[in-house]
């Protein structure tokens, strides 16, 4: 029988199953074309989406940082064109030739190389910031899966000299240490962006459009002079060799509008190579460090004494023998003078003098001053770590202590403060903020600290100190008037002063119209002489006298009027 006249095919089906059927050949057409619709017309943008997905790339366009000058516009950091070494691992499928020759040129382990290249990551950076012409040389390989981009690298003219005060940036070009961090939002800039075409390879094969455009990094003028910069390094690297000692700092500002004209910390590092950086070398002491400041702190007191009414410039001080016992300690002064004047205290750095002075006054009183003077707290000028050093509270303060305070123990200070602190005699007893950038329009005043008077008059008695009589004349500088007072003073160390010393020198000059603050910091003299006299004074007297040459400040030592003490006296020293 044939397959044609089998029965059943002659049986009828139901005619609900063939409706059945073709009710849902009919729905799936629908919602295929109901679907299709929606896709194509109401939600383009998905389908638009994925497939742009495939090729289409926004990519970010680099915004060139800011170079940063100094006040005269010379160079002090500019942003370089480098590139970066990229590869896409699962395309990189290197020959060891190949792979040798790469490790060659990116100056790496070959083994480093393919752990980077092993990696399951879509995305591995080989290295990073190379120079263009490298860069170059690896494109010429054509090797599967590698590529590069354009980035920017921090360069530094000036290297070891200026480090600290600039600090650097890190590989994504954000500030990392000093003005770079600072200064960070005006630096940067913002990076712009395009949408581009890439292949699988991820070569760009089109440029689509522009979708926002970079702004560029503004530009920052420092008030800093590259030449005094380099005149207070070269000095203090040379003070460092010849006194053995551990580190030191120098800071420079400008008593008329208070720019920082140079700031020198050493030991420091080269910003253009930092692979063996340490701690010691990243330290800007000047900011972060502090330290009891010694005999710098008694023109303060001699200052308030004035101020008060309570003593003269010419009030008599019996500081006979010598020695001043308060409770169950005793200040002592490094000679006996007898009877002194508050001028002649600060000439030749009296211990009880300046107790004497400091317990005739409430302490609020006293530290009412140290606190207009800005001690205790940072000066906020935007460096990270920037301290503000240790001034308690009055109400704990006991006799004993408000007496060593007089002479600069039991405070601490950093070198910046101090230098900020002497600008108060410098001008005309007020004191304006301290400026990283140059300013076009000075300040005309500043917080009043002291009168005009007593600013005058302390600065009398700086004169007298660096005289033949006082503890500085090594700080006297040919042609110029100068004004400043040594410091030196144990360090702690345990919790107990210990046989390692501070020195230093804070001063300004011209006298007759100060134009410049120095405040100089030695760290632990090595070579057994450690007094400020004759540490630090020698480099404040360099690094002055170079300064006020190089903004051309006429002398003013013709005009002297102060009385001079004997040529025969024997050195005085600062007492500790």
């Amino acid at each position: 029988m044939k397959f044609s006249h089998s029965p059943l095919l002659s049986q009828a089906l139901p005619a609900w199953r063939s409706r059945l059927m073709l009710l849902g050949l009919l729905t799936c057409f629908v919602t295929l074309i109901g679907w299709s619709l929606y896709l194509q017309v109401f939600n383009s943008t998905f389908l638009q989406e994925k497939g742009a997905s495939r090729y289409s790339r926004v990519v970010e366009l680099s915004a060139t940082r800011g170079r940063i000058m100094d006040r005269h516009g010379d160079v002090l950091a500019v942003s370089t064109p480098v590139k970066s070494i990229w590869a896409i691992p699962e395309d990189a499928k290197l020959q060891p030739a190949q792979a040798r020759g790469l490790a060659g040129l990116l100056e790496m382990d070959v083994r480093e190389l393919n752990r980077k290249l092993a990696s399951e990551r879509d995305f591995v950076y080989l290295k990073r910031q190379i120079a263009p012409e490298v860069a170059d040389k690896i494109a010429t390989l054509n090797l599967p899966g590698i590529h590069d981009q354009r980035e920017y690298r921090r360069y530094y003219p000036s290297a070891e000299v200026t480090a600290h005060m600039l600090g650097f940036t890190g590989a994504e070009d954000i500030g990392q240490e000093g003005v770079e961090l600072a200064f960070q939002g005006t630096l940067a800039g913002k990076p712009g962006s395009r949408r581009v075409i890439k292949d699988r390879r991820g070569q760009i094969v089109e440029d689509v459009e522009s979708i926002k455009a970079p702004l560029e990094g503004k530009d920052v003028m420092l008030a800093l002079d590259a030449k005094i910069q380099y005149l207070a390094y070269s000095n203090l690297r040379q003070a460092l060799a010849d006194n053995k000692a551990k580190a030191g700092g120098i800071v420079v500002l400008d008593a008329k509008t208070g720019e920082v004209l140079a700031l020198v910390n050493l030991p420091t590092y080269n910003p253009n190579n930092r692979v063996r950086l340490v701690g010691a070398q990243l330290r800007n002491r000047a900011l972060t460090d502090t330290y009891e400041p010694g005999s710098t702190m008694k023109p303060f007191t001699a200052a308030l004494a004035l101020e008060k009414g309570k003593f003269r410039y010419d009030t008599l001080i019996q500081t006979a023998p010598g020695t001043l016992t308060i409770g169950t300690a005793t200040i002592h002064d490094a000679h006996m003078h007898g009877l002194l004047t508050v001028a002649q205290v600060i000439q030749k750095s009296s211990n009880v003098g300046a107790a004497k002075m400091a317990l005739t006054f409430p302490p609020e009183e006293m530290w009412t001053m140290f606190d207009n003077l800005g001690f205790g707290t940072p000066l906020k000028l935007g460096f990270p770590g920037e301290v503000g050093g240790r001034l308690r509270p009055a109400k704990s303060w006991r006799p004993i202590e408000q007496a060593t305070m007089a002479y600069g123990h039991g405070i601490s200070v950093t070198l910046i403060q101090l230098a900020h602190a002497y600008l108060a005699f410098a001008r005309d007893g007020d004191l304006v903020p301290l400026s990283l950038t140059r300013m076009d329009t000075p300040p005309i005043t500043g917080k009043p600290v002291f009168s005009a008077q007593t600013a005058h008059e302390v600065r009398a008695m700086l004169e007298l100190a660096v005289l033949p009589g006082g503890t500085a004349p090594k700080a006297q500088v040919a042609g110029y008037r100068v004004a400043g007072k040594t410091g030196t003073a144990h360090k702690l160390d345990g919790g107990a002063y210990a046989n390692k010393y501070v020195a230093s020198f804070v001063g300004f000059a011209p006298a007759s119209d100060p134009r410049l603050v120095v405040a100089v910091m030695i760290d632990e003299p090595g070579t057994g002489v450690y007094y400020g006299g004759d540490v630090a004074a020698p480099v404040f007297s360099r690094v002055m006298a170079g300064s006020l040459r190089a903004l051309g400040v006429a002398p003013d030592a013709a005009t002297r009027t102060l009385p001079a003490a004997k040529e025969d006296e024997a050195p005085v020293r600062e007492s500790m």
